[in-house]
């Protein structure tokens, strides 16, 4: 592959004691390496959208955070009001609940809540796929797939566990070419990204994008 790591990155922070210095250094260090995105929670949309004016990365915001257990009313109107504020793109936490009481129509109601408010904006769902069994993760990568939704993602990082290389190469061969495959949680090093990217994933969720990128040389791609 010849696309550079930076691109992939969507470069993380949602601890809930951030601070606005740590976003706007966030953004600082998407500048310099050209990060897919700044991922952000949603009250610091709008300061990230005013640091990364005219830069390459993009903004991106997560709804429904870190539970999913919002309504869908609730989530639409959370996605509305971030892309006012400068949201690029949307990264939603599925109705986990309901998924394992399979009450699928729930579930893509959720989710095509999400998809509409955003419109062309970039969607991700959530899985949260350390709370979840091979079935329920297929069942909701197929969900994903007829809301419309651009990519799933294994985790929020504030569960019982991160992105596997296993999840991410199931997720991929459920969704095929059609969605993008996010690994996200626990992805530290160089190691950890070329092992999601060989299993299937495209974007990576990191709050450790600097440290990735200083382990490799000034001229490395991937």
């Amino acid at each position: 592959m010849t696309t550079n790591i930076a691109s992939l990155i969507d470069h993380t922070l949602l601890k809930p004691e951030a601070t606005a210095t740590q976003v706007k250094e966030l953004c600082k260090e998407a500048r310099t390496y050209d990060f897919a995105s700044v991922c952000v929670n949603p009250y610091f949309v709008k300061l990230a959208a005013e640091e990364l004016q005219g830069a390459k990365s993009k903004v991106c915001t997560v709804i429904g955070f870190p539970l999913g257990a919002s309504t869908a009313k609730t989530k639409a109107f959370e996605t509305k009001d971030a892309i006012a504020n400068g949201a690029d793109e949307i990264d939603m936490v599925l109705n986990i609940g309901a998924l394992k009481a399979r009450q699928y129509d729930v579930v893509l109601e959720d989710m095509k809540a999400v998809r509409e408010a955003a419109g062309e904006k970039l969607v991700k769902v959530i899985l949260e796929t350390c709370l979840l069994t091979d079935e329920e993760k297929e069942k909701a990568c197929e969900l994903a797939v007829e809301a419309k939704l651009d990519f799933v993602k294994t985790s929020t990082g504030f569960s019982t566990g991160g992105a596997t290389a296993e999840d991410v190469a199931l997720m991929r061969r459920i969704v095929g070419a059609e969605l993008g495959v996010k690994a996200s949680g626990g992805v530290r090093s160089l190691e950890d990204v070329e092992k999601m990217v060989a299993a299937g994933a495209n974007r990576i969720g990191a709050s450790s994008g600097v440290k990735i990128m200083n382990g490799l040389s000034s001229d490395s791609e991937y």
